[in-house]
């Protein structure tokens, strides 16, 4: 007597053709912390290399803090382009739509915006320049603030006043650069690769932040950064010029 063979129901295939759109972020949970928001908060803890135990870049570290303060504000419609200058929104205009954009939680951010207030729309680059070592410092006070980082005072040669750094959740940082180096993969389509996660990887190869991207990473995926630094917009260029006029010595 013969068995009757049972073929397993299989469930219908889900059409590529109409994808749903992509759902919000959502908060990770790593532990006992969860990653940062701030974008800049992000370069920093990725600035940083668990190997030598130190942040690397640092000449560079202000300016690519501060590109990141500026693209978060306009990703939140805090901020537009206006003809290459920052511009505060306004309710109704291009970013805000019919309403004001809600104010950053971030104080950086925030500190940021006022500055961006009181002086009117400026050329992007004008804002990458300013305050970049009190920048690097309020990012990382915040990061040592929500416990990511420790700040411990030492002196270099027993003389001169510093600062060691050292990660307290090695798996925030690690979750952090996954998802930034995700957007590389070339199975992702660009347009729907998530702003945020596009930010960090751009800003940090323009930088040649290598603890981030990379030299090999940048040959090999350089059409896909452009394309991506394009979706990112206009902070990017600006950061670049920044960079390439102070490592000619102006």
């Amino acid at each position: 007597m013969s068995r009757a063979v049972v073929t397993p129901l299989r469930r219908p295939e889900r059409s590529t053709s109409a994808r749903q759109p992509a759902r919000p972020r959502k908060t990770v949970a790593l532990g006992n912390a969860t990653a940062p928001n701030s974008l800049a908060a992000r370069v920093f803890l990725l600035a940083y290399d668990p190997e030598r135990g130190r942040l690397t870049a640092r000449p560079k570290l202000g300016k690519v803090l501060r590109a990141a303060v500026l693209v978060d504000l306009q990703l939140s419609g805090n901020i537009e382009d206006d003809g290459g200058r920052a511009r505060v929104t306004t309710p109704g205009s291009r970013s805000a739509g019919s309403g004001s954009a809600p104010a950053p939680v971030d104080p950086v951010a925030a500190a940021v915006l006022e500055e961006l207030r009181a002086a009117g729309p400026r050329r992007w680059r004008h804002w990458i320049d300013r305050r970049t070592g009190l920048t690097v410092r309020q990012v990382r006070d915040e990061l040592a603030r929500a416990q990511l980082i420790r700040v411990e005072p030492h002196r270099v040669l027993g003389i001169f006043p510093a600062a060691r750094i050292t990660l307290r959740h090695p798996l925030v940082r690690r979750h952090v650069l996954q998802s930034a180096r995700d957007t590389l993969r070339p199975s992702r389509l660009v347009s729907r690769v998530d702003l945020r996660d596009a930010a960090v990887v751009v800003l940090a190869s323009t930088a040649d932040l290598r603890t981030v991207v990379t030299k090999e990473q940048r040959v090999r995926h350089k059409d896909r950064l452009a394309q991506l630094a394009v979706r990112v917009g206009p902070v990017v260029p600006a950061l670049k010029k920044s960079l390439q006029q102070s490592s000619a010595g102006g």
